[in-house]
């Protein structure tokens, strides 16, 4: 399913994930902790792979289409029942 929002929505999601979200949730898909941070916007492909996140500038950091919304999911679930859930 693609999802559309801007990246500083998806950096604030990001931000409010507790400590060891990024491992829990590459366990959980079976992918590195590093394509997860890239999927929030982090740039290491030399560990961590695409995993397809496209941003158009834009305001409030552009506009962010994400081909697959499992680990946007997933954060979304930890922050959720965490009682992090603050936007």
């Amino acid at each position: 399913m693609v999802k559309q929002l801007t990246f500083n929505q998806l950096r604030k999601i990001k931000d409010y994930l507790p400590d060891g979200s990024m491992k829990l949730i590459a366990d959980e898909l079976g992918i590195t902790p590093d394509t997860v941070r890239n999927y929030f916007g982090g740039q290491n492909f030399k560990d961590g792979m695409s995993c397809g996140v496209h941003i158009e500038a834009g305001p409030d950091g552009g506009v962010v289409t994400l081909d697959d919304t499992r680990i946007l999911d997933l954060a979304l679930e930890i922050l959720y029942f965490d009682g992090t859930l603050k936007f």
